[in-house]
């Protein structure tokens, strides 16, 4: 590959700092230039480190108003116009949207895209959310026009798309997941004593553990997974279920804390030791009513753990029912705490289930095998 100058557009630096960096290290390893476009933020010092340059811009990550909407497309155009950027990559809605115009404008002439999932605008049929989801589409159909390539993490998103007619098949290219660093979430990390002390450290000992890692909000499934908790520790009162996640201020779909803290569920909100909390839990949970690819779910199999999570858009990728976890339906609080209360009965299913999901993750999801699709994905436009 000759060398390049590559920009990395999105609306969070965190989003490029959590998501991205393998894909900006390699390149930088490999002599191009990586741009992290993104407003200020608490991880544009940790951007710099890596070596990426770091351009900031502003944006209304929530605004519907057309004037600041236009506004900040202005702000993404004046970010990358003397740039001389050769491929843009953009990330989320917004950023896919607005860069692509913005970056068409700039002259840039390779721009992809990478849609991780279509939002909670996809799970209601409010008037306010068809509306969105209406105006997001013609917003995407134009957009996919300007842009030569779009990334796609499951196989139903695209699907959609190209059936609505949003973008041609041709452009479509799936990689599955962003990748999951199968070294670091590995079970050979914690030997039997460092879970016994894991345990100890935050009052499991001689519990059962049923960990779930999500924003705290509606969509993600946290009423349905408090309603099964509550079923399955009638019977099995020696088990323990752990939420962890923070609050979404600002979002109304989500719990509050006096939910959150109600009996049944240990709340341990944000945390930043999620091998940890996966390493020292039995059985993990997801029951999200639409994911993209959910990064958790990967962790959980690359860690050897089984799950149970719903049978949706996401989360089907991660788990073959019956295999390494089970798929239940959406909001059905009773099947989630029937599989649940299944694994806890059965040891040896929960070890064989959780085999096939370190497996599953060392030959999909590992890091490096997502990494080298991308590189080969932008070769393919020199």
């Amino acid at each position: 590959m000759n060398l390049l100058r590559f920009g990395f557009l999105s609306h969070l630096d965190l989003n490029l700092y959590l998501f991205r960096t393998p894909i900006m290290k390699e390149l930088i390893r490999r002599g191009h230039t990586v741009y992290a476009i993104c407003p200020k933020g608490d991880k544009n010092k940790a951007l710099r480190e890596i070596g990426c340059h770091v351009i900031n811009y502003e944006i209304d990550r929530k605004g519907l108003n057309p004037f600041s909407e236009k506004q900040s497309i202005d702000n993404i155009y004046h970010a990358l116009k003397n740039l001389n950027i050769d491929i843009l990559h953009t990330f989320t809605a917004k950023p896919n949207i607005y860069g692509t115009f913005a970056g068409h404008k700039a002259g840039i002439p390779v721009i992809l895209n990478l849609v991780e999932g279509l939002g909670s605008f996809y799970i209601k049929n409010t008037p306010k959310t068809i509306l969105i989801r209406t105006i997001m589409e013609r917003l995407y159909k134009r957009a996919f026009h300007l842009s030569q390539g779009c990334v796609f993490v499951n196989t139903d998103d695209p699907a959609y798309m190209i059936n609505k007619k949003l973008l041609p098949k041709e452009k479509v290219k799936i990689i599955k997941s962003v990748g999951v660093d199968t070294q670091k979430f590995s079970m050979q990390n914690y030997s039997d004593d460092t879970i016994i002390s894991l345990k100890q450290i935050h009052n499991l000992s001689d519990k059962k553990v049923v960990l779930m890692v999500a924003r705290a909000i509606w969509d993600k499934g946290v009423r349905e997974y408090y309603e099964a908790a509550k079923i399955v520790k009638n019977r099995y009162p020696d088990t323990e279920f752990l939420l962890v996640g923070g609050t979404d201020e600002g979002n109304p779909t989500c719990a509050s804390e006096a939910f959150l803290n109600s009996d049944g569920v240990k709340w341990l909100k944000h945390r930043n030791d999620i091998a940890d909390l996966t390493a020292l839990c039995d059985i993990y949970v997801l029951p999200s009513y639409r994911e993209g690819l959910p990064a958790t779910l990967m962790e959980a199999a690359s860690m050897a753990k089984p799950i149970v999570t719903t049978d949706t858009v996401g989360c089907k990728e991660v788990v073959d029912d019956g295999i390494n976890g089970f798929l239940v339906p959406v909001k059905d609080s009773l099947a989630l705490a029937e599989k649940i209360a299944h694994l806890l009965e059965d040891n040896q299913l929960r070890i064989s289930m959780g085999n096939a999901g370190r497996t599953k993750a060392l030959r999909e999801f590992a890091i490096e095998n997502v990494v080298q699709q991308y590189m080969e994905y932008y070769e393919t436009f020199i």
